[in-house]
């Protein structure tokens, strides 16, 4: 059985934040920093420190 990749995060992301409850800003600025860094200078060096 094949499940999206964006679809397995949400569902971690889901239970993940179900279980730990985390404050709503740090879920915020947690998704808004990943986002940034994906499109920043540094996306090469994570992406090579990820798939390694």
């Amino acid at each position: 059985m094949d499940v999206p990749l964006w679809f397995f995060v949400a569902c971690v992301g889901l239970v993940g934040i179900k279980l730990i409850r985390p404050p709503w800003w740090l879920i915020a600025l947690l998704l808004l920093g990943g986002y940034l860094l994906a499109d920043s200078l540094f996306a090469p060096l994570i992406d090579t420190a990820i798939t390694k």
